[in-house]
C-alpha cells in the first residue's frame, strides 16, 4: 500500500484537532474509516504517529515529521489547483470570509454589484471571527477573507480595502457630556468603566481598547455583547458608550433612534478593513477584481 493523499488529510486534521470524531466529522467520513486510514499509514510507515494520553490525541516526533510534509504536500497541490482554478479571472466557486462587525453593513450593497459584474461567480460566504477565518483559509477551506488588518500572519497577501472611522455611541447626554462645547473628544479621555465591549475574539474589541490605551482587566464592569446591535442597544439604554465603526452607523441609529454619536478630534481612530488571500499563486486578476467590486461597495454612499 503506498501513501495516499486522504490519508495525509486524515493526518493534518487529526493533528489540527485532536479527536479522532472532530477529526472524523471534519474530513466527512465515519469515525472508524478515519481510524482506519490512519492505522493503516501508520502500519505502512512502521511506527506511531499518535498516540492517547489523558489530555487527548497526542502526536509522537515521527507524526510531527509526517504532519509537516503533509502540509507542504497538500500546499504544493492547492498551489496547483489555485493557478487552473483563477486563471479566468473571478469566476467559478469562490469561497469567502467576512468578519460579523463587517457583513451585515457592506454585504447588502456588495453582494448585487459582485452578481452584477461576475455573473459566472458561484459565491459561498462564511461569517467568523478573525481567527476563525485565518485557520480555514490557512487550511484551504476559504480562498479569501475580508477582515481588519494588519492580520499578522505570514504567508499572505493583504490588500487594504477602505478605512472604518471609529464614532463614540451613547445616550445625547453621555454624548453631549463627553465632548463638551469646545472640547475635543478624544479616545483616552474615556473613563474604562464605561466603555462597552464586543465578546473577547472580536477584533473590534481588541481595536478599541488599543485605541483608547485600555486593558480589559482595567474595567470593573465587563458586558461583553456578541454583536454591534447589542452594543449600541446598550449604550442607548445608558449602561455605557461604544465605539460605532462609521460603516454601521446608519444601520444603527436607524434600529434605535437614542442612540446619539459624535466623531473624535483628528486624527480620528479608525481601522483599515482588507481582503487576504493565501500567496499561491501568480493568477491574482480575480483577486484584484474582487478586491475594485468590494472597494467600490464601500464607498457606495460616500457623497465624495
Amino acid at each position: 500500500m503506498e501513501v495516499t493523499l486522504r490519508q495525509l488529510t486524515y493526518v493534518m486534521a487529526l493533528a489540527e484537532t485532536r479527536h479522532f470524531g472532530r477529526a472524523a466529522q471534519q474530513c466527512h467520513v465515519t469515525q472508524p474509516a478515519l481510524s482506519n486510514q490512519i492505522k493503516e499509514l501508520e502500519n505502512r510507515l512502521g511506527t506511531e504517529l499518535f498516540v492517547r494520553s489523558r489530555h487527548g490525541i497526542d502526536m509522537t516526533s515521527a507524526g510531527q515529521d509526517v504532519l509537516g510534509t503533509a502540509k507542504r504536500i497538500m500546499a504544493e497541490l492547492d498551489r496547483m489547483k489555485d493557478a487552473v482554478h483563477w486563471q479566468q479571472g473571478l469566476t467559478g466557486r469562490l469561497r469567502l470570509g467576512i468578519i460579523p462587525t463587517v457583513a451585515p453593513y457592506l454585504l447588502p450593497v456588495a453582494l448585487p454589484l459582485i452578481r452584477a459584474r461576475a455573473e459566472g461567480l458561484d459565491l459561498r460566504l462564511r461569517e467568523a471571527q478573525t481567527t476563525e477565518l485565518m485557520a480555514d483559509l490557512d487550511n484551504g477551506r476559504l480562498d479569501a477573507a475580508i477582515v481588519a488588518l494588519p492580520t499578522g500572519t505570514s504567508g499572505v497577501v493583504e490588500t487594504p480595502l477602505f478605512k472604518d472611522r471609529f464614532l463614540l455611541a451613547g445616550t445625547p447626554e453621555q454624548i453631549v457630556g463627553l465632548a463638551a462645547h469646545g472640547a475635543a473628544l478624544r479616545p483616552e479621555a474615556i473613563d474604562p468603566d464605561l466603555l462597552l465591549l464586543l465578546d473577547e475574539g472580536h477584533c473590534l474589541a481588541d481595536q478599541a481598547l488599543e485605541v483608547c490605551g485600555f486593558r480589559r482587566r482595567d474595567r470593573r464592569l465587563d458586558l461583553g455583547a456578541a454583536s454591534l446591535g447589542t452594543l449600541c442597544r446598550l449604550a442607548a439604554g445608558g449602561l455605557g458608550v461604544t465605539f460605532l465603526p462609521e460603516m454601521a452607523r446608519k444601520d444603527e441609529q436607524t434600529a434605535t433612534p437614542d442612540l446619539a454619536v459624535a466623531r473624535f478630534a483628528d486624527p480620528q481612530p479608525f481601522r483599515q478593513i482588507g481582503l487576504v488571500r493565501r500567496d499561491l499563486s501568480r493568477h491574482v486578476v480575480w483577486f484584484e477584481t474582487l478586491a475594485a467590486l468590494l472597494t467600490e461597495a464601500a464607498h457606495a454612499d460616500d457623497p465624495t
